[in-house]
């Protein structure tokens, strides 16, 4: 295969709608409404989206060494050794039983990157990347997105019972679609993904950042024996409503895992473009390429400490990092006043105000 030609970033590659700003306000307010009523049920200050955890992971990011040019940009730019910390997890902002199947969410921070920062993360030296078990958004823009989440929010923290049911109804009616070589992010953002193990699936960032002069998705996925074992890999969830958790703390506990960080560089604004997140990139235009693998050793992956330190003491947002990742985009838009809303109300809600770790992190 030839050498890509990657496309340098332009301005006007980001078209904002013009009632932009009101969608995104809305969904701020829905998404502090399912914040509140989480709230108003646990007493606890839950993450609007992504609540559950199922791995709170620790280990080491390699910068790869010999990287092409167009590859080694912001935290990839030259060889060397960072702490990382990833939180795998499901997407509802309620804590249900993992029999209520939905996609799975991965969120990195990657510790002691230097460069110009972005807004709102001057003085750290943190790199969040937050991926999706899909290569594509579920929604072309923030109006669409904002139907979807809507729906998400009436459903939120009512009748689990009703919802394990109808996702059993669901994930038979995707193995159906999927039958006849089509899926349905729809259907399994709704509860009907397949009941597989967390740690056999590859994520992606879905909508692009921009990486140095040139714009770009992540991917990052297992590698390790033990973990391209668990891909597609039944999971057994009856009578267990923690049964990922589980399933992933046996699982880092006998072997740990490595798994390779990946860019995909757009090469075309409309082949690979920028405003609609729906829109999976060509891999035959522009491959996923390695730049990084992350390491984790044998670890206890989940406990009441490590969740009180990082899932109610860390927010993990796209638009925390450096000034060469920016999100682009308006799903990468309206994340930053959501995420910002979401991790200032945990915060005031659990008297733990946010805080980004340093290079001395504990596995």
């Amino acid at each position: 295969m030839q050498p890509i030609q990657p496309l340098p970033f332009q301005a006007d590659f980001e078209q904002p709608g013009d009632d932009e700003a009101d969608t995104i306000q809305e969904m701020v307010e829905v998404m502090r409404s399912i914040g509140d009523k989480t709230y108003e049920d646990t007493g606890h200050g839950l993450r609007t989206v992504h609540a559950k955890s199922h791995a709170l992971i620790q280990g080491t990011l390699h910068v790869l060494d010999g990287l092409p040019p167009a590859y080694a940009q912001g935290a990839f730019a030259t060889p060397g050794h960072y702490p990382v910390i990833m939180r795998l997890s499901t997407n509802p902002g309620d804590i249900l039983a993992d029999s209520v199947s939905t996609p799975r969410g991965l969120a990195i921070k990657i510790i002691g990157v230097a460069g110009e920062r972005l807004p709102g993360s001057e003085g750290d030296r943190t790199q969040d990347f937050v991926m999706q078990n899909a290569p594509a958004f579920t929604a072309p823009d923030p109006k669409a997105f904002l139907k979807t989440l809507k729906l998400l929010a009436k459903t939120t923290d009512r009748a689990e019972g009703l919802k394990k049911a109808l996702s059993a109804v669901l994930r038979g009616t995707e193995k159906v679609v999927e039958a006849f070589g089509g899926e349905s992010p729809t259907l399994k953002s709704l509860g009907g993904h397949p009941q597989t193990h967390v740690l056999g699936e590859t994520f992606y960032t879905m909508v692009p950042v921009l990486y140095g002069p040139y714009f770009a998705k992540l991917s990052v996925a297992p590698v390790s024996a033990e973990l391209i074992a668990l891909t597609d890999a039944p999971v057994d969830l009856k009578d267990k409503p923690d049964g990922l958790r589980q399933a992933a703390c046996e699982s880092l506990a006998q072997h740990g895992g490595v798994w390779e960080v990946r860019v995909q560089l757009g090469v075309d604004i409309d082949k690979t473009p920028i405003e609609d997140a729906s829109v999976q990139w060509p891999e035959n235009l522009s491959p996923y390429v390695a730049v990084a693998r992350i390491e984790i050793p044998i670890q206890s992956a989940w406990d009441e400490e490590r969740a009180a330190r990082i899932d109610d003491g860390m927010a993990f947002s796209p638009w925390h990092g450096l000034a060469a990742h920016r999100p682009l985009g308006g799903i990468m838009r309206s994340r930053k006043p959501a995420y910002e809303m979401s991790a200032r109300l945990r915060g005031q809600r659990n008297g733990c105000p946010m805080h980004e770790p340093t290079a001395d992190v504990r596995p």
